[in-house]
């Protein structure tokens, strides 16, 4: 039962009772009432001579009769109820009282449950993304271009120098300036077992040695570093790195413009572990034929001793 429902079936109850203003006073006989908000105390004529509210009425004896009530924890007023119905009444408003503040009470902490569990999602699941995406967007070409060879440092660590005959350098550079006319990207072969290709910042592109050495025509090694360059375009070489590197690496790079050895040695680890990027035959079939480069490995990709150059790359 509602307490709204409680308070009409009892606001035409009346009894008998003693009430005491304070301690010291003389009892007076009155008659209390059941309101809509208040317990209503009248002497012998009618007179109020006080209301109590509801929710504050306190019974100070509970399970003894008569009933001994006061008005709130530190009140000195009491009144005393013999009626057995009015004892009741009173019981039964105070319980529908106490359910009617509980439910906003549990309302709140259901609200606030929920709105925690949207902000811890928040900081799970969207801050990460959101924080990287935003460290990437701001970082200036500068800064790309020293973490870029940040990075290659670290990876020579990992996997060996880069490869450096110079025959093999200068064939590289006619394959960049073949497939990349439009734009400056820095190939570099590394001796390790680097499956396919991988872009890095600073416009720096990495294959493995695997892919010159083992086939006598450049369409592998060209398809992978284009494919690593498509990748690129769908998810910047920075991000990349601050989502391997983790949270505190999109803070440090924030708040310092450094990234730690740490970060660093990280992202190497995850470029030699992790497989290139899968070949895209339709949009690479477009870059491919833009740069006049067929996909049944066409020798125009590089002339043949261009070609034999690099595979010697490694070789020095």
């Amino acid at each position: 039962m509602g307490r709204a429902t409680v308070l009409e079936q009892y606001q035409r109850l009346e009894a008998e009772g003693v009430w005491r203003p304070e301690p010291e006073a003389q009892r007076r006989d009155v008659i209390v009432s059941i309101g809509e908000a208040t317990l209503t105390i009248s002497d012998l004529n009618e007179r109020v001579l006080t209301h109590w509210s509801l929710p504050a009425v306190e019974r100070m004896n509970p399970g003894t009769r008569p009933a001994l009530y006061r008005p709130g924890e530190d009140a000195e007023e009491s009144l005393e109820i013999a009626d057995a119905q009015m004892i009741d009444a009173l019981a039964k408003v105070s319980r529908a009282i106490r359910r009617g503040q509980a439910r906003p009470g549990r309302l709140r902490a259901g609200i606030v449950g929920v709105v925690s569990i949207l902000i811890l999602a928040l900081v799970v699941f969207w801050l990460p993304g959101a924080l990287t995406r935003y460290a990437a967007s701001i970082i200036p070409d500068a800064a790309r271009a020293s973490i870029g060879q940040d990075v290659l440092a670290h990876v020579a660590r990992v996997a060996g120098a880069p490869c450096a005959d110079q025959s093999g350098r200068q064939s590289l550079a006619v394959l960049e300036n073949r497939l990349f006319p439009d734009t400056t990207r820095r190939l570099v072969i590394v001796r390790s077992a680097l499956t396919g290709a991988a872009r890095i910042p600073g416009g720096i592109l990495l294959a493995g040695h695997e892919l010159v050495e083992d086939h006598e025509t450049p369409l592998a090694l060209s398809t992978a570093l284009l494919s690593a360059e498509l990748a690129s375009v769908r998810e910047d070489p920075i991000e990349r790195l601050l989502d391997v590197a983790g949270i505190r690496a999109s803070l440090r790079l924030l708040t310092t413009g450094h990234l730690s050895d740490e970060d660093l040695a990280a992202y190497a680890a995850d470029l030699i572990a992790r497989p290139g990027p899968a070949p895209a035959p339709g949009a690479l079939r477009a870059i491919l034929s833009a740069r006049s480069v067929s996909e049944d490995a066409s020798p125009t990709i590089l002339a043949d001793g261009d070609w034999i150059a690099l595979q010697q790359i490694c070789e020095s």
